[in-house]
C-alpha cells in the first residue's frame, strides 16, 4: 500500500499520546505518581497536544477533510467512525482528571478507569480499522491490534520518563516508570518481530487463479493490463518496496525504536539529574524515528488482493 504521510503521523502520535493519558490515570490512581500541578500540566498537555496532532493529520488524507464529520455517524458499522467517536469520548473523563490533578492536586479513580479503557478502545478502533480488511492479508491477521497498543505503550511510557525525569528530577519513584518504559520497549520490539516474521512466512490465499475463477483450467498468466497506465489503484494499492531495503528499514526500527531506547532507559537509571534526562530524551526521539520508520514500512509492505489482476503472482 502507498504510504500516506499524514496517516503514519497520525498512527504515532495518537498511539503514544493515548497511552500516555491511560498511564498518567493509572499511575495517579494508584499513588505511583504525585498528583504534582507542573506534572499535570506537562503530562496530560503532551497527550493532549499528540492525540489532537494525530487526530487533525488524519483528516489531511481525506478527499475531502470538510466532511470528516460525517464519518461519526456510522458506528454502528464502521471502525472508522467508531475510532472517531471514541477519540473524541476519551476527552471528557481524561480532561475532567486533568483539572482535578492541576487544580485540586487530587485524582479520581472512576475517571481513570474510564480514561484508561477508553484510551485503549480508542487505539483498538484505530488498529481494527486495517485488521478488518480482508483484502489486505498483511492486516488482516492477530497481530495488529496487539501491536497497535504496544507501540502506543511504548512510546507512551518513554514519553512519561522523560516528562519526570524534567518536572520530578529527585521523584522516588521514577525507577517505576523507567522499568514500565523498558519492559513496554521491549514487548514491543517482541511483537514487531513476531509480526515480520508472520509476513515473511504468510501469503494471502489468495491467487491469479482464485481470483479469476479459472484455477480449475490451470495456470493463470496476465494476458494484457486493465490499464494502459499508472492509475489509482496501482498507486494507492500496488506500492512495492525492495526486501533489500525493507530488510534495513526494519532494522533502522527495532534499533532505534525499540533497542537502543530501552538501553538509554536502563543507563539513565544509574545517573541523575540532567545526565538522566539527556538520555532519556535521546531515548525519547530514537523511539519517534524508529516508531514512524516501522509505521511506513506497516503500509509500505502491505499487498492488496487487487495487485493480482495487474500480475502480481501473490498477495
Amino acid at each position: 500500500m502507498h504510504p500516506a504521510y499524514s496517516v503514519i503521523f497520525f498512527t504515532s502520535a495518537s498511539g503514544g499520546g493515548y497511552l500516555l493519558l491511560a498511564l498518567l490515570a493509572l499511575f495517579g490512581a494508584l499513588g505511583i505518581l504525585p498528583t504534582d500541578p507542573v506534572l499535570g500540566v506537562v503530562g496530560f498537555g503532551v497527550g493532549f497536544v499528540a492525540v489532537t496532532a494525530g487526530l487533525l493529520a488524519s483528516t489531511f488524507h481525506l478527499g475531502h477533510p470538510e466532511r470528516a464529520w460525517r464519518a461519526f455517524s456510522q458506528w454502528r458499522s464502521s471502525w472508522l467512525s467508531r475510532e472517531g467517536v471514541l477519540s473524541l469520548a476519551t476527552f471528557v473523563p481524561a480532561g475532567l482528571l486533568a483539572i482535578l490533578w492541576v487544580f485540586f492536586g487530587r485524582t479520581s479513580m472512576p475517571l481513570a478507569i474510564l480514561t484508561i479503557l477508553l484510551a485503549l478502545a480508542t487505539v483498538s478502533a484505530t488498529a481494527m480499522i486495517y485488521a478488518s480488511l480482508k483484502p489486505v492479508q498483511r492486516w488482516a491477521n492477530g497481530y495488529v491490534l496487539p501491536n497497535y497498543l504496544l507501540l502506543g505503550l511504548a512510546s507512551g511510557a518513554t514519553w512519561l520518563a522523560l516528562i519526570t525525569a524534567i518536572v520530578l528530577p529527585a521523584f522516588y519513584a521514577t525507577i517505576v516508570l523507567d522499568w514500565t518504559a523498558i519492559i513496554a520497549l521491549g514487548l514491543a520490539a517482541l511483537g514487531k518481530v513476531a509480526y515480520w516474521r508472520f509476513i515473511d512466512r504468510s501469503r494471502s490465499a489468495s491467487t491469479p487463479e482464485s481470483a479469476t475463477g479459472l484455477g480449475a483450467i490451470g495456470k493463470v498468466r496476465l494476458f494484457a493490463a486493465p490499464h494502459t497506465e499508472e492509475n489509482y489503484l496501482l498507486k494507492e494499492m500496488g506500492y512495492q518496496v525492495a526486501r533489500k531495503h525493507a530488510l534495513k528499514l526494519r532494522l533502522i526500527a527495532l534499533a532505534l525504536g525499540f533497542t537502543v531506547p530501552a538501553i538509554l532507559v536502563f543507563l539513565a537509571m544509574l545517573v541523575s539529574g540532567w545526565a538522566a534526562v539527556a538520555l532519556l530524551a535521546l531515548a525519547t526521539i530514537g523511539n519517534a524515528i524508529g516508531t514512524l520508520t516501522e509505521r511506513w514500512l506497516f503500509f509500505a509492505e502491505a499487498r492488496h488482493t487487487v495487485t493480482l489482476y495487474y500480475g502480481s503472482e501473490a498477495a
